[in-house]
């Protein structure tokens, strides 16, 4: 595995998982209205816009921990989603969030993306998987 795709990889262990969830709303209010889980939307916010991606400018991270532009647009509008939401969130609250009338935008756009970067995983696993095998 060169070094590029350990660094992707590495990223998108943080990001997939956070998407996924972002477009599952049974798991939002079963996990992040619980004050004992550790994830919460705090955690989501900065894995999507401080520590492995710029939801604002995804572009940059093109090849870092998004794979293909479609990606990127994708992002973006999610990033855009939930800066709306964030706006429509009074106290800042993960229960603010979900109720805040633009929320539904988050889960469809978060939607989108999950099923892009999961199919875009499935690929390169795929290819992994048939590659030659070279010894050592």
């Amino acid at each position: 595995m060169t070094e590029d795709a350990r660094l992707l990889a590495n990223h998108r262990v943080h990001v997939v998982p956070v998407v996924l969830a972002l477009a599952n709303p049974p798991w939002q209010r079963d996990v992040w209205l619980d004050p004992s889980v550790f994830e919460n939307l705090d955690h989501v916010f900065h894995t999507l816009f401080d520590d492995f991606c710029d939801a604002d400018e995804p572009e940059r991270h093109l090849g870092v921990s998004l794979r293909t532009e479609e990606e990127v647009a994708l992002m973006r509008e999610l990033g855009i989603a939930l800066d709306a939401a964030a706006a429509e969130a009074p106290d800042g609250t993960d229960a603010d969030h979900l109720l805040a009338p633009s929320w539904p935008k988050v889960v469809a756009a978060a939607g989108r993306l999950a099923q892009v970067m999961v199919a875009n995983d499935l690929k390169e696993l795929a290819a992994l998987h048939n590659a030659p095998v070279r010894s050592l």
